[in-house]
């Protein structure tokens, strides 16, 4: 785990970044440096699938075709169709194929393990619709030179092909998701709909999807909504221009010359669209209801909650029996803020996802519920500090959108500073003992994990005892991972800054890399200024 720093914006931005690392490895297009050499994976792959086929038919009896494959045949049929990429074949495959989506993976992953038969589940629908997108894997661990080649550094990456040069994947990781993604980025971004067999046969393989319905496909209207449709890469579009395929596939539809409405399967299952047909309107719309009212944060969906930072988020991070006390109740209130808050609940006992939530609200070891909000406009955030109840957690929405909830800053307790020569200072005693203080500080802001802090901390020590008759003058350090205050802005460890008793808002950083006479120098310099100063005013 890491410490975060007293800055909001850069905590936040790392966190994100990290975790979305952990999903996503950026990739640039580069040409292989690979051995050509023959070989017949290519069409070896798609013999295989036909004898496979053959097979399964030469073995059931008559009219037991469509009966129903047991999991484990599914599984074993759907991963031979995806081509397993080697030292001999990468080359020959990404060159040869138009598209070709590669997963970078390694034995030991355990996020690559969950995801692969998903994978395969994908590639299997996506063979059965006709694309022309080949399904790839390679195995990092064993052809570690052919995945540095393609830019797979961290497990597992998607990185899709497109003639050659690379592209990430940004969909999401279920099949469904991604045999949407996929079917987008190779030209088929809207299903249509012409028959009753259709919709119900669309019905059976997706749980979300934009409908449209048209009288004739053409014209401005229909123009933004294909837009839209190419733009997002997450949710299958499907149109018809017939009222009851429409009312199959949006049971709340009523004819109407223009249509478009969600579906999901959340409780709010239908949402129909009340703007005007625009492509950046549509988006809109998608942005505000395409999550559930209430998320439930998994390692899989992580890096599209944390992209989706248009909307403030509210965080309940508890236990799950707890949480499900909470479940009906908070729909309600989640309903009233959809459109402007994004409601996550993280699992408090899955550390990966819980625990870097907690650090930024010093909460780390806490085992009770914890509600808390992040806005990434304004990179601050702010703590529920009250019981977490249905209500309290509304009336803490309220006062977020409101701007009477203030932001939180972290602080350790309160400590005891008799007789010490070196105060310590936390994010409650800021505004005491530096910003209010008639006297002129030196202040050291440090943090455990900081390699040269141990060096300026025993500077500072020889500095207390040397000026340690000086009643003007006070010694003080605050440790920057535990405590925050809005203006201590800190970036950078250690940071010594010189607060002036009758200029608190100008701090002078001294340069933490001088010998302990160069400090001492320094400060009796700033204090001769100080008192000349105060001569020259009386």
């Amino acid at each position: 785990m890491f410490t975060p720093k007293p800055s909001s914006r850069f905590v936040l931005f790392t966190l994100i970044l990290l975790l979305l690392l952990s999903f996503l490895a950026p990739s640039i297009s580069s040409e292989l440096d690979l051995d050509d050499e023959d070989g017949d994976d290519m069409e070896g792959l798609e013999e295989l699938i036909a004898l496979d086929e053959e097979e399964d038919l030469q073995q059931k009896p008559e009219g037991a075709h469509h009966e129903k494959q047991s999991e484990a045949e599914f599984v074993s049929k759907a991963q031979r169709i995806v081509l397993e990429l080697n030292n001999d074949n990468t080359k020959r495959a990404i060159d040869g194929n138009e598209y070709v989506l590669v997963l970078g993976y390694t034995p030991w992953c355990a996020r690559s393990a969950e995801l692969m038969p998903k994978f395969a589940e994908a590639a299997t629908a996506l063979k059965e619709l006709g694309s022309p997108l080949l399904m790839a894997k390679i195995d990092a661990e064993r052809y570690p030179k052919v995945a540095s080649t393609l830019e797979i550094k961290g497990f597992p990456t998607l990185l899709l092909f497109v003639n050659g040069t690379s592209q990430p994947y940004t969909g999401g990781f279920s099949a469904e998701e991604l045999v949407i993604w996929a079917r987008k980025k190779t030209g088929v971004p809207i299903i249509r709909i012409s028959s009753d067999a259709e919709a119900r046969h669309f019905l059976k393989k997706h749980t979300m999807f934009v409908v449209g319905v048209f009288e004739k496909f053409e014209g401005p209207d229909y123009d933004e909504f294909t837009k839209a449709a190419e733009m997002d890469n997450e949710i299958q579009f499907v149109e018809t221009n017939n009222a009851e395929f429409a009312k199959h596939l949006f049971p709340d539809f009523k004819p109407t010359r223009l249509f478009l409405g969600l579906v999901k399967s959340e409780p709010e299952k239908y949402t129909d669209y009340e703007g005007i047909f625009s492509t950046d309107g549509i988006l809109q719309f998608l942005d505000d209801n395409k999550f559930p009212l209430t998320t439930v944060l998994t390692e899989l969906n992580a890096a599209r909650v944390y992209s989706n930072t248009n909307k403030l988020q509210v965080l309940i991070i508890a236990e799950p029996d707890d949480f499900k006390k909470l479940v009906e109740p908070l729909q309600d209130v989640a309903r009233k803020f959809k459109s402007k808050i994004m409601f996550i609940f993280v699992d408090i006992r899955e550390e990966n996802l819980a625990k870097p939530f907690l650090s930024m609200v010093g909460l780390e070891e806490s085992k009770d519920s914890v509600v808390v909000s992040f806005n990434y406009s304004s990179s601050l955030k702010y703590l529920l500090e009250s019981d977490t109840t249905p209500t309290s957690i509304e009336d803490f929405c309220s006062g977020l959108l409101s701007g009477t909830v203030s932001p939180y800053y972290k602080s350790q307790p309160i400590p005891d500073n008799k007789n010490m020569s070196i105060l310590t200072v936390v994010g409650k005693t800021f505004d005491e003992l530096i910003l209010n203080s008639p006297e002129n500080i030196l202040l050291e802001i440090y943090t455990p994990w900081c390699i040269n802090c141990e060096t300026t901390s025993k500077q500072m020590e020889k500095l207390a005892k040397h000026f340690k008759g000086l009643d003007n003058l006070i010694f003080a350090r605050i440790d920057a991972s535990l405590n925050e205050h809005p203006k201590l802005q800190v970036d950078d460890y250690p940071t010594l800054l010189f607060y002036l008793a009758d200029d608190k808002t100008n701090p002078i950083p001294l340069p933490t890399k001088s010998s302990t006479k160069e400090l001492a120098a320094l400060i009796n310099k700033n204090l001769k200024e100080y008192s000349r100063e105060i001569r020259d005013e009386l």
